[in-house]
């Protein structure tokens, strides 16, 4: 899988960052999402699934339109 970087907000090269994948999902990079009463209203959770908060603007800015 071949990833193109599409943007960033971050201040300092970390996280957030969204990615496109050479098949044209998308991969975001994020802080990881531990808070304990947020992951008890998650639903449908599949073994290998994990959880990122990404910032709206980071989404409205760089995520490709169709």
């Amino acid at each position: 899988m071949k990833l193109r970087k599409l943007g960033t907000t971050s201040q300092n090269g970390g996280c957030p960052t969204l990615y496109e994948t050479d098949t044209g999902d998308i991969v975001v990079q994020g802080d990881k999402l531990t808070d304990p009463e947020a992951r008890q209203q998650l639903s449908d959770v599949l073994a290998g699934e994990e959880f990122v908060v990404v910032p709206r603007a980071l989404l409205t800015r760089f995520a490709p339109e169709e």
